[in-house]
């Protein structure tokens, strides 16, 4: 049997098509051979424990690597300290087994692990683990994956405690070598998780840490690099560059949406009606068709995504402000939601300014956000309902009609009021009404490249092909020959001979409608509002 994409726990090269890990294993062994403890905090499916599988068996011959899982522990284990010690001490007993530690050692785990000691104090427990240390021929290593499970409890903060005291004292009494945990959760930071008592510890017992600095994306060319192989197998004759590079820039490199992508093209996408071979599949068109797929899907990393959008009134507050305000937001140190945001993986920092992490993620929060009943029950959505049988036709979606009636619905509803119009609102007028044109069939994202105040690229994905609308606020002629000239080189980004353009003028003697440019090669459509 043949390798296929995995989206599902860890990948095993072996049996699963993989981007190449060894340089993050580089890195991350650098870590350890310092003797550093530190956390492998990154989103929800973003590799981490297929990071920590590879990373156990790059470091065998150098250490002795206990890996253990918090998913394994049992509700009765955070009961109290005692009854954590002897579920952490099972884990522990389970893990090194056919292992080379002393006999003795082995022993005192498996007493621990089996209720065997009178009282099972974390005290006890890291004695033997020193003694473990200080015999054993290869420095210890220790990986816990999954310690969010364990998190809320206060036994877990005795944990981190006995972890912290041990690094201190390494130098009087053998320690673990290196301590790493895996988690969505920045346990360094997140002191106010810890609760005991009833009340918020404030110091966090993790604070010896390192920063973990490590880029788990994946860039283009590691992307090409996984589906080389892939294409040695099937020989579909694609366009490694262009597929590789159209799927980095929907991901941004997140493990997962990468994988769920190639894992669609290559087992439901190819064989269809308009893609009836792996080669037809593995083209643009196709790697749009999976990326539709995807976003209307429902899979345990998006609903897990929305459940904290859900639970955090602050994080969609401010996600809402992202997606529909047109601004640009410069990061602030300390801000709660835009911590809340980074570490759930809804947003990255790039030249000091958050930005959605990925475009696949920008596509799902729209539908998210402009799917609501309240959104719904505005009159522009109700308008674009009404009138999306219209923009249909046999090339796709007839954009320039489009903007004919947005330009109408708008003057009919707005035009009154245009002087006292917000103008960043019109970016979301237009968006509402463009929701239920495409809804089921196509998706649209912002280019957060051009993102700012005056100016939003939205891209538009409809069956198969790409639509760039340019909206802007009107500052004048000059103004607009700039925008028309940054536009046209979007174009040529995009390999596209037409183009958009959607103009939110708010000056009283505007004159609206929708008029046709050609310049050299490239159609312009501008419409004013």
């Amino acid at each position: 049997m043949g390798k296929i994409f995995n989206v599902t726990a860890n990948c095993n090269p072996k049996l699963h098509y993989m981007v190449d890990l060894t340089g993050r294993l580089e890195q991350i062994k650098a870590m350890v051979d310092r003797g550093e403890y530190f956390t492998i905090n990154r989103a929800r499916q973003y590799g981490k424990t297929t990071t920590l599988f590879a990373l156990a068996d790059y470091l065998k011959d150098d250490y002795q690597v206990v890996r253990i899982d918090f998913q394994r522990l049992q509700e009765t284990d955070y009961i109290d300290t005692e009854h954590f010690v002897r579920g952490f001490s099972r884990l522990i007993f389970k893990a090194v087994q056919g292992k080379e530690i002393p006999d003795h050692v082995t022993e005192q785990l498996r007493r621990f692990a089996h209720g065997e000691v009178s009282y099972a104090a974390f005290d006890d427990l890291f004695d033997v683990i020193s003694i473990w240390c200080g015999q054993s021929e290869r420095p210890v290593i220790l990986m816990i994956d999954e310690v969010d499970q364990a998190s809320n409890y206060q036994a877990f903060l005795d944990l981190l405690a006995q972890l912290r005291a041990g690094y201190i004292d390494r130098d009087i009494f053998p320690a673990f070598q290196s301590v790493i945990l895996a988690g969505v959760y920045d346990i360094k930071n997140l002191k106010s998780r810890f609760v005991s008592n009833g009340e918020h510890h404030t110091n966090s017992p993790w604070n010896v840490a390192a920063d973990y600095l490590v880029d788990m994306s994946f860039a283009a060319p590691e992307i090409a690099g996984m589906l080389q192989e892939y294409e040695d197998d099937y020989a579909t004759g694609m366009n490694m560059p262009l597929i590789s590079e159209l799927i980095y820039d929907y991901t941004s490199g997140y493990p997962y949406l990468v994988s769920r992508i190639c894992k669609l093209l290559d087992e439901q996408i190819s064989g269809t009606e308009h893609f009836p071979d792996k080669s037809s599949a593995w083209t643009q068109a196709g790697v749009i068709e999976a990326v539709g797929r995807l976003v209307a899907e429902d899979n345990t990393l998006f609903e897990s995504l929305e459940d904290k959008v859900n639970a955090y009134p602050d994080l969609k507050e401010f996600l809402q402000f992202l997606l529909m305000n047109g601004k640009e937001i410069s990061n602030v140190p300390g801000n709660t939601a835009i911590g809340i945001a980074k570490m759930f993986g809804f947003v990255k920092i790039e030249n000091n300014k958050v930005v959605v992490a990925n475009r696949i993620f920008e596509m799902r929060l729209y539908n998210m956000f402009l799917a609501s009943a309240e959104m719904q029950r505005s009159e522009m959505y109700t308008l674009g309902d009404r009138d999306k049988y219209r923009f249909i036709n046999d090339d796709g979606l007839n954009m320039e009609l489009v903007l004919e009636r947005f330009v109408a619905a708008f003057d009919d509803l707005y035009g009154d009021l245009a002087q006292k119009f917000p103008e960043e609102d019109g970016r979301r007028y237009f968006l509402l009404y463009l929701r239920p044109i495409i809804n089921g069939t196509g998706n649209y994202y912002i280019e957060s490249r051009t993102r700012n105040q005056e100016r939003t690229d939205v891209i538009v994905d409809y069956l198969g092909k790409q639509y760039v609308i340019e909206l802007k606020i009107w500052r004048g002629d000059s103004y607009n020959t700039r925008g028309e000239s940054q536009l046209l080189a979007y174009l040529d980004h995009y390999h596209l001979k037409k183009g958009y353009m959607l103009s939110f003028n708010f000056n009283k003697n505007k004159k609206i409608g929708v008029q046709r440019l050609q310049i050299g090669d490239k159609t312009l459509v501008e419409a004013v509002v």
